[in-house]
């Protein structure tokens, strides 16, 4: 299994990727980018997401959340070339209230499925500090310690939060460039495609957007290595 190196601008050599998030559109909007990567690179990606995200408070298209966001997952898959999809039906805004075993379980049992190589989430404090974000991250985690695998968290670089927390009084959470272990240069054609399939959420104006314009051509990354666990049944 290729380990992710420190200070490097290389993703590791994963042949199968197992992206972990919390609701439609992390995929896309957060994750994109660096997913588009994994793929171009020949890699096989596979998304588990544990909600449908219908308690969003953007509500870009008319019709039932939880649907239409279902629908625009699977076409945001296909426009990042993501091959399976499993979306879960826990309830959006009360991951941090389930039982966590169960998360675990389901993120064993896509890892096993996939015969993932590596996982990639949102980093531990969710980047957007949302509760939901921050259990599927440790839930992701402890799942990648039962078998034996490393973990890339998607972190934003400071002072990218401070500049969002003037601008729009958003709560995002980042790192200082000693606390980076990968930038990546991106490219953000495919993940701009995979956005417009979200058009509940793409919304004129959001903040999300000028996270993209503020990250540029990079995007960073945070590794968390998970050797000596038992079983690594998932690794090969």
């Amino acid at each position: 299994m290729a380990q992710v190196e420190a200070g490097s601008d290389v993703l590791p050599a994963w042949r199968s990727v197992v992206v972990v998030v919390a609701r439609p559109d992390d995929e896309s909007f957060g994750l994109g980018a660096v997913i588009d990567r994994f793929v171009s690179s020949g890699a096989a990606v596979s998304v588990l997401c544990f909600t449908h995200g219908e308690a969003s408070t953007l509500h870009g298209v008319d019709g039932d959340l939880a649907a239409v966001r279902a629908v625009e997952l699977a076409a945001a898959a296909r426009a990042l070339g993501i091959g399976a999809v499993r979306l879960l039906e826990y309830p959006d805004g009360g991951l941090d209230l389930t039982t966590a075993d169960s998360l675990d379980d389901h993120v064993v049992t896509m890892i096993d499925e996939c015969h993932a190589h590596g996982l990639l989430v949102f980093d531990a404090a969710g980047v957007t500090g949302h509760p939901d974000h921050v259990r599927a991250t440790s839930a992701a985690v402890v799942a990648a310690q039962r078998r034996g695998l490393d973990v890339l968290a998607w972190t934003l670089p400071n002072p990218v939060p401070a500049q969002l927390a003037e601008e729009f009084g958003a709560g995002f959470v980042g790192h200082d460039p000693a606390e980076v272990d990968l930038v990546i240069p991106v490219e953000r054609e495919h993940q701009l495609e995979a956005v417009t399939c979200h058009p509940s959420q793409a919304v004129p104006g959001s903040v999300l957007w000028r996270r993209l314009e503020l990250l540029g051509p990079l995007e960073h990354l945070r590794r968390s290595v998970s050797r000596g666990s038992a079983g690594s049944s998932g690794s090969s």
